[in-house]
């Protein structure tokens, strides 16, 4: 028996990343919300209209996949992870002041900050509306886990504004207080790794797989998107602005917390942090080119791919042990490299 249900889940045509990314494309590219009130509406659709990579999404509907045919119940819980996604995207500019997203104006720039929240709030009532679509055998073990990953996010948000006011531990030796390297990637599993994870997690429920599955899948979406922010911070510093679509720095430019910037602070020879802390509180035409250069000297572009291949690996890891034919779990394989090899 079970060789015939493995031999017939073989043979369930599997899509690549692009193919799924269209084919849930042509179901969310629409109008989410009413027409009227228009200003509280239209702000709730413009960040949705900007398109974007929807990893999240097809992350899901690939978790489905992996296991069983698509249901169309995935779409909507795929809908509903793209939308709390661009919830949270809507708060994050308004607690950053972010004047723009994905190359144009926030949505607070535009309908000002009282109506990008209530937009925001909207956007997450309406992922709530898709998950309600889902079937009640399913439907306690889907909202139970999106609840579980909203609150983390939320979480990982908070840490992050709480890091802000806070200086990087030095050395070994901790001062109380500050924020230590695994402080930081402990915030950044909750703000980022998390929602890839479960994600995946939904899926995989979606295509009825067995618990130990589900947690490797969520392990796996998890080390993928530690390795996703490794990448997306050395490329703020290193990446061809050509491909990387902006000027190189712009981190450094904010003094924002990164990989990169922990590191140097931890490993850099004594004269080399005081340099560091000194241009983080100046605003000197060169400075990116001078956080640059003790970059340099810590061997940070080394020390960061290490680390990405670190989670690489334990992602693919991940993948291995679920228990899956390897002919099925391809697709995600290649997306994995596919965004860890990109330099943009």
């Amino acid at each position: 028996m079970w060789k015939i249900y493995f031999r017939e889940r073989s043979f369930i045509k599997m899509h690549s990343f692009k193919e799924i990314s269209k084919l849930f494309d042509e179901k969310f590219n629409q109008r989410h919300f009413p027409a009227h009130p228009a200003n509280l509406y239209d702000a709730s659709q413009h960040l949705l209209t900007m398109g974007g990579k929807r990893i999240r999404p097809v992350l899901c509907l690939m978790g489905n996949e992996l296991f069983d045919e698509l249901r169309s119940e995935a779409y909507h819980v795929a809908a509903a992870v793209e939308l709390f996604h661009n919830f949270t995207l809507v708060h994050d500019d308004i607690m950053d002041k972010a004047p723009l997203r994905r190359g144009m104006q926030t949505v607070h720039e535009i309908y000002g900050e009282p109506t990008a929240l209530l937009a925001g709030d909207v956007i997450l009532v309406t992922a709530y509306e898709y998950l309600n679509k889902v079937g009640s055998e399913m439907k306690r073990r889907v909202l139970s886990l999106f609840n579980e990953m909203a609150m983390k996010v939320c979480e990982g948000q908070q840490l992050d504004m709480d890091f802000a006011k806070k200086e990087v531990s030095m050395k070994a030796s901790q001062e109380k207080g500050n924020i230590t390297f695994d402080d930081y990637a402990a915030m950044i599993e909750l703000k980022t790794s998390v929602l890839l994870g479960t994600s995946l997690r939904l899926g995989a429920v979606l295509g009825m797989a067995g618990l130990g599955n589900q947690e490797y899948l969520y392990e796996f979406g998890k080390n993928l998107g530690m390795a996703f922010q490794v990448q997306d911070d050395y490329l703020d510093v290193y990446g061809d602005p050509g491909k990387f679509g902006k000027q190189p720095g712009g981190d450094i430019i904010s003094n924002k917390k990164t990989f990169l910037l922990i590191h140097a602070l931890q490993s850099g020879s004594s004269a080399d942090v005081e340099e560091l802390k000194s241009l983080l509180e100046s605003d000197a035409e060169d400075k990116v080119q001078q956080v640059v250069a003790i970059y340099n000297s810590c061997h940070i572009q080394e020390w960061a791919m290490e680390l990405k291949n670190k989670y690489m690996l334990l992602a693919m890891q991940n993948l291995e042990e679920t228990a899956v034919l390897s002919s099925r779990k391809k697709p995600l394989a290649e997306l994995a490299h596919f965004l860890l090899d990109r330099e943009k």
